[in-house]
């Protein structure tokens, strides 16, 4: 895999790993008790994206370092998990 092909690998875990943490730590206007007039009690209360963004760039290299170890270092690819996985008989 050359630079591209593994800033694409990273990019793509990036984006799962944003849409699937995106809910934890969210608090509603209705959790919090302190719905604006005009907009539904579900509405976030305060997103603090931020916050977000720096757990999942952190999560993010996490992944990608474990995903590199494997196939880069130890050198498995999609033909080895056969050889992972027990054969039950």
């Amino acid at each position: 895999m050359n630079f591209m092909s593994l800033l694409a690998v990273f990019f793509i875990i990036w984006w799962l790993v944003l849409f699937v943490s995106l809910p934890f730590g969210l608090r509603t206007q209705d959790d919090e008790h302190d719905v604006v007039l005009g907009t539904p009690p579900s509405a976030p209360q305060g997103p603090h994206m931020l916050r977000v963004v720096i757990r999942t760039t952190l999560l993010s290299i996490v992944i990608f370092a474990v995903f590199y170890v494997l196939t880069r270092v130890l050198g498995y690819s999609f033909d080895d998990i056969p050889r992972l996985v027990p054969e039950f008989v």
